[in-house]
């Protein structure tokens, strides 16, 4: 909570429900982007719509965290509107810039210096997608930042986002990209919440009226309806992974494989010998 000489700035109006629901779909995008771009490594004939769905998964669950949490945003003496345009310009921010990162990645390799540049690229973009929606703020007030903040925060997320990239090339078990996704949760979160440690509010002009919450938690509501849709949609696409259903690859294999929750890694059977144990049998 921070106190400024106008007004007081919580992040936490409804306590520990906003922070936790926030990043377990920081985690939730993570796990999904990290399963996909383990699936276009392995399918390079479908590269491109693998990383493609990882970078909507990523991105929607950076978008999504972030306004998760904005709905515990409060201002004491202040009305909180959001811009529309803004807002949604935001999470096409957030898809574009993950895009950048992960296709980088998926098609130039994990190398040091393309991970520099990946992760550099992602970072900022988060960066800017977390600093346009708060300018989709409106309120009887002026939002200012504090400068060394905004610049820490911006440092973590080039380094969650070079982590997350680098993840990406190089994490393909399940257990182990399931770690990963936790802790890039984390840094997602922390991200956003250092970045909301930068912000004070100056009162302008008095409140006609008292807050209504439940109508901002309602417009937030609708906007994040159609992100956790999709992530929905990529989960089930994921567990379920259509490739292996139509059996355009796999389907040469010896036997059935089925996908296990979130396409462990027996989605990717080791190559086995074209049948030679049978071979004696014929003679």
């Amino acid at each position: 909570m921070t106190v400024t000489a106008s007004a007081t700035v919580s992040d936490f109006y409804y306590g520990a429900v906003t922070p936790v629901a926030a990043y377990l779909m920081a985690c939730l995008g993570a796990a999904l982007g990290l399963r996909c771009t383990t699936r276009s490594l392995r399918r390079p004939q479908h590269r491109a719509r693998w990383l493609a769905l990882g970078a909507v998964s990523i991105g929607c669950g950076i978008w999504t965290m972030h306004f998760i949490a904005m709905i515990g945003f409060s201002v004491q003496g202040a009305l909180v509107r959001y811009d529309t345009t803004k807002t949604l310009l935001s999470l096409a921010v957030a898809i574009a810039v993950v895009a950048v990162g992960v296709f980088l990645v998926g098609y130039r390799g994990g190398s040091p210096l393309n991970l520099g540049v990946a992760g550099a690229v992602t970072g900022l973009g988060v960066a800017t997608m977390h600093y346009l929606g708060m300018a989709a703020i409106h309120t009887n007030g002026t939002l200012h930042y504090d400068t060394p903040t905004v610049l820490l925060s911006v440092v973590i997320a080039i380094g969650a986002a070079t982590a997350a990239l680098w993840a990406a090339v190089s994490i393909h078990a399940l257990w182990a990209s399931l770690g990963a996704s936790l802790v890039m949760g984390v840094a997602v979160t922390g991200m956003h919440y250092t970045g909301m440690a930068a912000v004070s509010v100056h009162i302008t002009a008095p409140v006609g009226s008292a807050q209504s919450s439940a109508d901002l938690v309602a417009f937030l509501l609708v906007m994040l309806a159609g992100p956790l849709l999709v992530l929905l949609v990529a989960a089930v696409i994921v567990m379920f992974d259509p490739d292996m259903m139509l059996g355009d690859d796999l389907a040469q294999t010896s036997g059935p494989v089925t996908a296990p929750l979130f396409g462990g890694d027996s989605v990717f059977p080791p190559q086995q010998p074209a049948q030679p144990s049978h071979t004696p049998t014929s003679w």
